[in-house]
Formats: structure tokens, sequence, C-alpha cells
């Protein structure tokens, strides 16, 4: 598999198991947090090593787009950086954090400035165009893919005032707002951490 050659944010799995490892979505994400974005505990790994390598977690910031009940779905093009998840669609939008794009991760353990770097990843996919208020929700992790055995997400969600998003980049395809009926409808062609975000959708944006 052909991977962007840079290095990204890592922590050990070992950490992620001592915390409380768990499948699915977790509600406490307050008790992972503090531990998962300290420079003690985490550090930039290069792509090609952590993507094949279980014994680290990738932190993944996943943003799901909610205006009222409607959350936004897309299809993830030819140029995702993911291959493995191409025309898979989903309802989450982030990346990995890089050593170069985010650099404050090591010098700050802050939240705040967590929370502009997440901002920064997702302004790069999508453009919004109105107020928002950007809440994290859970923590998400599966290890039944070999996706998911090397990723761990932090979920948010962005509250917009206005349904205004455009596309950025060009992997993002079919962007629309879906109730959770049509994200149900949809379920089996989304990738899986946006299946387990469909099925507790009302928590999430509660």
């Amino acid at each position: 598999m052909d991977v962007p050659s840079e290095n990204i944010l890592v922590v050990r799995r070992s950490l992620f198991d001592q915390l409380g490892s768990f499948h699915g979505l977790n509600f406490e994400p307050q008790k992972y947090l503090g531990a998962l974005l300290s420079r003690g505990n985490n550090f930039f790994l290069p792509r090609g090593q952590a993507e094949n390598d279980p014994t680290h977690k990738q932190i993944i910031p996943y943003a799901i787009i909610a205006f009222r009940d409607r959350v936004l779905h897309y299809v993830r093009g030819k140029k995702a950086g993911e291959q493995r998840l191409v025309a898979k669609a989903s309802i989450g939008i982030g990346g990995h954090m890089g050593e170069d794009s985010d650099k404050f991760l090591w010098h700050s353990t802050d939240e705040e400035t967590y929370r502009a770097g997440v901002e920064r990843e997702v302004n790069e996919e999508i453009k919004i165009d109105t107020k928002f208020e950007d809440r994290i929700v859970a923590l998400l992790n599966d290890d039944t893919t070999d996706v998911g055995r090397v990723h761990l997400g932090i979920v948010h969600v962005f509250k917009l005032a206005e349904p205004k998003v455009e596309k950025r980049e060009a992997m993002i395809t079919s962007l629309a707002f879906l109730t959770k009926e049509g994200l149900v409808a949809r379920r089996e062609s989304l990738e899986s951490w946006s299946q387990i975000c469909v099925d507790s959708l009302e928590r999430l944006l509660a």
C-alpha cells in the first residue's frame, strides 16, 4: 500500500489498554484525552511504519458535521489518502495529525490548541461558511479491521448554525446533508467508523 511520506501522531497501544481499551464508542472522552494529548505519551512516527504497526494507535480527529437533525455525508473519491477507504461513504471529516502541520503538539497539551489543529484539518477538506460549535463527544475504536487496528478516533460534532458547506478536496464527492433514516438506508456503503457512529447517532448529537 502506498502511503504519504509524513510523520504522524501516535500513542502506544499499551497506553490505550492501560487507560481502558474498548470496542465501538466510548462516551467518556475526558478520561482519555489528558493522557492521549500529553507530550510525554504521544510522538510522531513515519506514516508508512504506523499503518502496519498495531503496537501503536494513530490519533485521528473524526468530525461529524451536523445541522439540526441532518449529518453531512460524502463518498471518498480515488484521490483519498487512505486507499483502503476509497469508494466508501462516510460521515466523518478529518485525518492524521502531522508533524509538519501540527507542530503545536510538540509544545502544548492544551485541549483548545488541539481543537485549533482539528479545525485546520477539517478546513483542508471542506469549507464551512457559517458559525458552529465544536464538541468532543466520544472516542472510537474498532480493532476488527486492518484500518481500525492502527487508528483511534476522537469524535467531534460540529453543530452548524446554517447548512453552508462546500468541498475543498477532490477526494470529497457526493456531499449532502442526510437524516438518520437516509444514513441507515445507506449503512452498508459506509466505512466501519461511520457505521458505528450512525448506530448511535442520537446520542452523539444530543
